[in-house]
């Protein structure tokens, strides 16, 4: 004959059950962990714009976000912080970012060497983490060249109308000179033709 299961027995399978249960809502809420949405991974921006780099997440708790620049002289750490608190900014960056709480960065005055990728990692407090990456591009503004060209332009506009006036001053000159010699060739051969005329 058996033994008839105790009230003791069921008691430690039902917090068995619960601590199971316990464990797979744990897993099922890590296996959810980060989600980032970055809408656009490329931007193109001219020098001493502010760009903002735009991000948007979502986890369970309050996730630690952090901001790295990659480049062709290496990575560099430029802000980590938790939302709600203090940004921890490092001194190449100090007054030229602005933190959020959805996690986006904004740069201020943005130079050529800001040119490359900006990888933003979101890191929830179970662990999970999710990393993206948004490419930055800076080109310099060409109104300096721009303004250069005009100077130049209206310098050989100056130069050809004062050319042009010479010329037109030459010319009229030429051309009383060519008179007053005609006059004077003119008076000449009258003289010379009056003279024949006298000799005969």
């Amino acid at each position: 004959m058996r033994p008839l299961p105790s009230r003791r027995r069921k008691s430690h399978g039902l917090s068995l059950g619960v601590f199971a249960l316990c464990l797979a809502a744990a897993r099922c809420l890590q296996s959810q962990g980060v989600s980032l949405y970055i809408p656009q991974a490329a931007i193109n921006a001219t020098v001493e714009e502010d760009i903002l780099l735009s991000v948007a997440y979502s986890c369970h708790g309050i996730p630690t976000i952090e901001w790295k620049y990659t480049s062709s002289w290496g990575v560099q750490k430029i802000v980590e912080w938790k939302p709600g608190t203090q940004a921890n900014i490092s001194q190449s960056h100090k007054d030229r970012v602005c933190t959020f709480d959805n996690g986006s960065i904004q740069l201020f005055s943005v130079g050529v060497r800001d040119s490359g990728y900006y990888v933003i990692t979101v890191t929830e407090r179970l662990g999970s983490s999710q990393f993206g990456t948004i490419v930055l591009h800076v080109s310099e503004i060409l109104y300096e060249d721009l303004h250069f060209v005009a100077v130049f332009l209206a310098l050989l506009a100056t130069v050809a109308a004062v050319l042009i006036s010479l010329m037109w001053v030459c010319n009229k000159c030429a051309y009383k000179f060519q008179r007053k010699r005609r006059h004077k060739l003119k008076e000449s051969t009258t003289e010379e033709i009056e003279l024949q005329d006298v000799e005969c």
